[in-house]
């Protein structure tokens, strides 16, 4: 029986991560080894964004600390700011948490001045979904950026793993366990049909897209022509129901939503939009819409397991891997149209794939295996060697 338990720190900023992280902060909650410290912060805790730190308590989860972060601004400077803050009071909150290791997970900005406060405060870093590439976004220099910080590595496939040892980590601190979205795909219970339709307070129609768009963030002032282009492609479809996630809190996130909440509030017989869907809804929505159009992530990695097409839209996604399902297009309205006429002549969907994962219970059996003193500075492991 070991004397103390180990204080696991989880930090989520978004609702798109709180998803993903969902079974593994179970499996750290219900362990009795663990100590689980959540703390919360980013977007969770704005009204815009919908206060998804909500669903966070909801889900029987306490909330150990509330990270304030974001200004009530879009643009690069706010971003940078927001950054500043989330320095100085993740440096206070890991100071009175004493975490004896942190686990954050992908590649948003808010990740570098969470990462660089428990550099210099010696606390070991455990980052999940590192070694990926999505050259479209400013995401991509985080994601690598977080990887040299941190000292534990949990890619979701080989070739990450790959990656992450060709920077100069560790081989022996950089485990593929997989990736916590297929966790959740495969064991979550979903809703039916009309359950669905009764929680969107939506009727699904004969047709129906379901639309998650993010702004690219190396592209500059170019979102709205963007994001209006995929609005008059969608607006010519017939017999077609939208369902709209909205954007995070990114440069250029506000002016995509305030465009949504336009297009909805003219198109309400036919669209509908959610800030947060919450990952059942969301999931469950897959079940029933002939294809996911936009440029999340999501579009890449968890939306294949259901057998329906993605439409990827842009750059935001150039450099991750990719299967059949899923079907790149520029931002050229003439593309995006073709794009969506071969998504509906695939032919794919016949349900979601329903595998055993574990990925959680893995990650959670490394974290309390490993030896956590003075690996905070380590070497660099050149590939050269044995």
């Amino acid at each position: 029986m070991k004397d103390t338990k180990r204080k696991i720190g989880v930090v989520t900023t978004t609702r798109a991560e709180y998803g993903l992280l969902k079974p593994l902060l179970q499996k750290l909650k219900n362990h009795s080894d663990v100590e689980l410290q959540l703390i919360v912060s980013g977007s969770h805790l704005s009204i815009e964004f919908g206060e998804t730190y909500k669903e966070i308590i909801e889900d029987g989860f306490t909330i150990d600390k509330k990270i304030e972060m974001l200004l009530s601004s879009d643009s690069n400077t706010a971003v940078l700011k927001s950054m500043g803050l989330a320095q100085i009071s993740f440096a206070e909150s890991f100071s009175s948490l004493s975490p004896d290791m942190i686990v954050v997970l992908g590649d948003r900005y808010e990740l570098l001045p969470i990462v660089s406060s428990a550099l210099v405060l010696n606390i070991p870093v455990a980052h999940l979904h590192g070694g990926e590439v999505t050259q479209g976004a400013i995401d991509e220099s985080v994601r690598h950026a977080v990887t040299k910080m941190s000292q534990i590595h949990f890619p979701s496939k080989e070739v990450y793993r790959n990656r992450i040892i060709q920077m100069g980590e560790n081989p022996e601190m950089v485990f593929n366990v997989g990736a916590l979205g297929d966790e959740n795909i495969m064991t979550m219970n979903l809703l039916s049909r009309k359950k669905f339709e009764e929680s969107i307070h939506f009727k699904l129609g004969q047709k129906n897209i379901l639309v998650t768009y993010h702004p690219v963030t190396t592209e500059g002032n170019v979102v709205k022509k963007q994001f209006k282009d995929i609005l008059d492609v969608l607006d010519q479809l017939e017999d077609t129901k939208i369902i709209f996630t909205k954007a995070n809190a990114d440069a250029g996130g506000r002016l995509v939503n305030q465009m949504i909440d336009e297009y909805v509030n003219v198109n309400t017989h036919r669209s509908i939009a959610y800030t947060s869907l919450g990952l059942n809804r969301y999931l469950s929505a897959l079940q029933f819409v002939d294809m996911v159009l936009g440029n999340s992530s999501s579009g890449i990695d968890e939306v294949p397991l259901f057998n329906i097409p993605t439409v990827n839209i842009g750059d935001r996604q150039k450099g991750r891997e990719r299967v059949a399902s899923i079907i790149d297009t520029d931002n050229t309205p003439e593309s995006i149209r073709q794009a969506i006429e071969t998504a509906y002549q695939m032919q794919l969907k016949v349900g979601r794939t329903k595998n055993k994962s574990n990925v959680s219970d893995k990650i959670v059996s490394i974290l309390l295996s490993l030896e956590l003193e003075n690996i905070v500075q380590k070497p660099f492991f050149d590939l050269n060697q044995s």
